[in-house]
């Protein structure tokens, strides 16, 4: 069975872009970006910019980061797949990344999300002037802590441009 990605989240003032690899089972099924419950985007971003984007309604959150200037959107635009898991992935099509990057003119860099998406960086780094693979906000990414990640994230985040809070605990 054939499965379709989601849309891309981005807007004319997007710095930095941040690409998964495909939409798991549970972000098909909602029809959302990083749906399963356990996985650390939403958490991620709510820490780095010191908003709880999770208490929000879905459309909130994507008006939120938009209006910050992040997009969000996957290397691929269909593929075939057995659950959730990138290594299942089979005969993926990619998605017109050249064609959106063309539309998006504050572009500062792209980033990876995760080890699948980052086998495209042939690609981008032809698209943007900086990108990066920062570690899967995945929970198959066990051995990485989430503070270890924030850290990651904050330093992308921080070299594209986007205003975060500062780090460090609460």
């Amino acid at each position: 069975m054939r499965l379709r990605g989601l849309a891309p989240v981005a807007g004319p003032n997007t710095r930095l872009l941040v690409l998964g690899s495909f939409p798991s089972e549970a972000s098909l099924r909602e029809q959302q970006y990083y749906a399963h419950p356990r996985n650390q985007f939403w958490p991620l971003l709510s820490e780095l910019f010191g908003v709880d984007l999770r208490a929000m309604p879905y459309a909130e959150r994507l008006r939120e980061v938009r209006e910050r200037g992040l997009g969000i959107w996957d290397v691929y635009a269909a593929c075939e797949r057995e659950g959730s898991l990138d290594s299942s992935i089979r005969d993926a099509y990619p998605n017109d990344l050249a064609g959106l990057v063309a539309g998006l003119p504050a572009l500062r860099g792209i980033a990876h999300n995760g080890g699948e998406s980052a086998r495209s960086l042939r690609i981008t780094r032809e698209l943007a002037a900086q990108c990066w693979r920062l570690p899967s906000s995945s929970p198959a990414n066990a051995s990485w802590s989430f503070q270890r990640k924030l850290a990651a994230w904050h330093e992308v985040f921080a070299a594209s441009g986007l205003a975060l809070r500062r780090p460090g605990p609460r």
